[in-house]
């Protein structure tokens, strides 16, 4: 294996990503949670400016007629699903968020079925069903009945919400094939998520930032919008769509594991089974069996 294995691209995205959701967790008692929602792709749009501002005025004429898509793609990936993920800190764990996060995969899968027709094979459904199973334990924190007489905690729904916006994004963006490629497509969603998160800005109780809570804004405006996007476009250059999707699997033990050691959060039962069968079924979901050779190719 090289030195530095392509590998390493997505693994690094990954470690960012989940990170970052340990980051939403401790800024939930420093800032605002409008304000870090504002100022995470406020950093991000300065940070791109230099690098993209003069291709988007050579191209501007093209991006006109793509602005109401892109529109709806900042809205549901950069808005909704970020500012829900902030929100939920405030009621649940971080290891919750990301087993919650876990299940992108499956709602894509299951709001292709709903809004696209796109039926999902036995294996699929299984894997959506055995997930459904493990959400409804982690939930239930180890007593799915308790849902009923109790509800779903706050945190949970929020990111659960957030979740299913952010694989309808996924789905989106891959239908719609915007045609100014990965960083330009990223700047411009960028610069409307900045408009778009104004008003939700002036709604905040207090805009300003703590000196302990700057570098969890610079590491969720830099690290997370911008050097995992790099790590995780790299990966799909070198290691093809699939395979790189893979490493999506590994974003709730990361993330377990990162709030165990930094934010001292316990993992219980639940989480372990619950997160389980999230998992097995997401990995399920997307398991493709080789195809066998054709009986006329064996003769």
């Amino acid at each position: 294996m090289p030195l530095f294995s392509p590998l390493l691209f997505p693994l690094m995205a990954v470690l960012i990503w989940a990170t970052n959701t340990v980051v939403s967790k401790a800024a939930a008692t420093l800032v605002d949670p409008a304000a870090i929602s504002f100022y995470r792709w406020l950093i991000a749009a300065l940070v791109l400016t230099p690098f993209c501002l003069p291709q988007l005025w050579r191209r501007r004429h093209e991006i006109r007629p793509w602005l109401g898509k892109l529109l709806v793609l900042a809205s549901l990936g950069m808005v909704l699903y970020q500012c829900l993920a902030y929100y939920a800190a405030h009621s649940t764990s971080a290891t919750n968020m990301g087993v919650i996060g876990s299940l992108i995969p499956l709602l894509t899968l299951l709001l292709a079925t709903l809004l696209f027709r796109q039926r999902p094979g036995r294996q699929a459904f299984i894997g959506m069903s055995l997930s459904l199973v493990g959400v409804l334990w982690l939930l239930g924190q180890g007593d799915p009945l308790s849902l009923l007489r109790q509800g779903i905690n706050p945190g949970d729904a929020m990111m659960l919400l957030g979740s299913a916006s952010y694989a309808l994004y996924g789905l989106l963006i891959r239908r719609w094939q915007l045609p100014f490629g990965p960083w330009l497509n990223l700047y411009l969603q960028v610069l409307l998520a900045v408009v778009l998160l104004v008003p939700v800005a002036a709604s905040a109780d207090s805009l300003a930032v703590s000196v302990q809570a700057w570098p969890l804004v610079l590491f969720a405006g830099i690290a997370s919008s911008l050097l995992a996007a790099y790590c995780w476009l790299q990966g799909v250059t070198k290691l093809g769509a699939e395979r790189t999707s893979v490493f999506m699997n590994l974003m709730p033990l990361c993330t377990a594991l990162i709030a165990v050691i930094t934010l001292g959060e316990p993992i219980h039962g639940y989480h372990l089974l619950g997160g389980g069968l999230i998992l097995a079924g997401v990995m399920l979901s997307q398991f493709k069996p080789r195809t066998r050779p054709a009986l006329a190719e064996r003769a």
